[in-house]
C-alpha cells in the first residue's frame, strides 16, 4: 500500500563516459569506503546506497537507448551537457510537455545515460507525447552541491530556450531527479530564479525521487552518515543554503516527494518538506513506496501502480500533461 500525505493550497554516454570511467570508479570506491556511521544504522539503507554508488560508477552500464539529440552543450565544461529524447511513434510533438531528469550518485558520480535513469521513463513517456531531457552536471570533488545546483539551473534555462526547436512547450517542464538529483531539483524548485541566473517560464512542478537530504541542516546537526560530510562540510550556513526545506519559498510549484519506506530517513525527510510546504501554502505531497532506493528510480515508467501514482500527480499540473496521459 502507498503511504500518502497531502498539503494543498493554504490548508496544507556523455562523450567522456569511457574516458572518465577509471576516475569515476576510483571516486565511487572512496565514497563507499567512507560510508561509516557515527551511530548504528540498518543494513538495508546502507546496502542501497552502496549499490547506487556501484551502479553510478558504471557497473550497470550506460543505457542501450539512443537519444534523439545527444550531448547538447549548455555550458563550456564537457560535463555540462544533456540528452534529448523526442516523442516516439505516432505521438504528436507539437506543444509537448518535458520531463527534465537529473541523475543521482551522491553528488560524486553518475551519468545521464544510465539504464536506471532513462530506460523505463523514456519508453513510457515519449510514447505518450512527452520529451525527456536527461542532464549531466559537474560533480565532486571539482564542484560542490551549490555549483551543481547552478549547473542544473543553467541546463534548465538552456533547455527551455530551445524547447520550441524540438516541438516542445517551454512552459510545460516537469523537474524530476533521483537521490542527489532529487535534492538538487527540490532546491531548484524552491529557489528564487534570479538568485541562480535563471530565466524562462516557471516549471509546472517537481517530482523528487527518494532524497533523504531535504533538511541538510537537521542531518548535519546530529549523528549522521559520513556520506554527507564531503558534499556539505562543517558550515551551518551552508547546510541551511543547501536544505530544500529551508530554501522553500511561497509561490513555488507543486512538488511530489517519493520515498522508500525501507529506509529510516527518506520518508521522514519527505514529510518534513510537505509540512513546511503546507505552512507556506504550497501544494505538496509525499508518496511512500515499499521499494529499494535504486528501484524507486529504475521502476518508474514501467506499467505498475507506482508509475500510475506518480502520473496521478503529474496530471494535476496542466491540461496538456493530463491529455497526454489519457486522464
Amino acid at each position: 500500500m502507498n503511504d500518502c500525505n497531502v498539503a494543498l493550497g493554504m490548508s496544507s554516454s556523455s562523450p567522456r563516459w569511457g574516458l572518465r570511467r577509471r576516475h569515476i570508479v576510483k571516486a565511487a570506491t572512496g565514497v563507499a569506503l567512507a560510508l561509516g556511521l557515527t551511530r548504528a544504522a540498518s543494513a538495508g539503507p546502507l546496502l542501497d546506497r552502496l549499490r547506487e554508488q556501484r551502479q553510478a560508477a558504471g557497473h550497470s552500464g550506460p543505457s542501450g537507448r539512443h537519444a534523439s539529440l545527444a550531448n547538447v552543450a549548455y555550458g563550456s565544461h564537457p560535463d555540462q551537457v544533456y540528452d534529448v529524447y523526442l516523442p516516439s511513434g505516432e505521438a504528436s510533438t507539437h506543444g509537448a510537455p518535458v520531463v527534465f531528469m537529473v541523475h543521482g550518485g551522491g553528488w560524486v558520480v553518475g551519468n545521464k545515460a544510465m539504464t536506471r535513469v532513462v530506460d523505463a521513463k523514456v519508453s513510457r513517456w515519449t510514447a505518450r507525447g512527452f520529451v525527456l531531457v536527461s542532464v549531466n552536471y559537474r560533480m565532486l570533488p571539482e564542484v560542490p552541491p551549490d555549483g551543481q545546483l547552478r549547473d542544473v539551473a543553467q541546463a534548465l534555462t538552456h533547455a527551455q530556450a530551445h524547447a520550441l526547436d524540438w516541438g516542445a512547450d517551454p512552459a510545460q517542464f516537469i523537474l524530476m531527479g533521483h537521490s542527489a538529483g532529487a535534492h538538487l531539483v527540490a532546491l531548484l524548485a524552491g529557489a528564487v530564479p534570479a538568485s541562480l541566473g535563471r530565466s524562462g517560464p516557471p516549471v509546472l512542478g517537481t517530482v523528487a525521487l527518494d532524497s533523504a537530504a531535504m533538511d541538510v541542516h537537521a542531518i548535519m546537526s546530529q549523528p549522521h552518515m559520513r556520506l554527507y560530510d564531503r558534499p556539505f562540510g562543517k558550515d551551518p550556513s551552508y547546510w541551511r543554503a543547501m536544505s530544500p526545506v529551508q530554501q522553500l519559498r511561497p509561490g513555488a510549484a507543486p512538488l511530489l516527494a517519493v520515498c522508500s519506506t525501507r529506509r529510516d530517513d527518506a520518508c521522514a525527510q519527505a514529510q518534513a518538506f510537505v509540512a513546511r510546504a503546507a505552512q507556506l501554502g504550497i501544494r505538496a505531497q509525499w508518496l511512500g513506496q515499499d521499494l529499494s532506493h535504486g528501484d524507486i528510480n529504475a521502476l518508474l515508467g514501467l506499467d505498475n501502480e507506482y508509475t500510475r501514482a506518480v502520473e496521478a500527480f503529474m496530471v494535476t499540473l496542466s491540461s496538456g500533461v493530463a491529455q497526454r496521459l489519457g486522464r
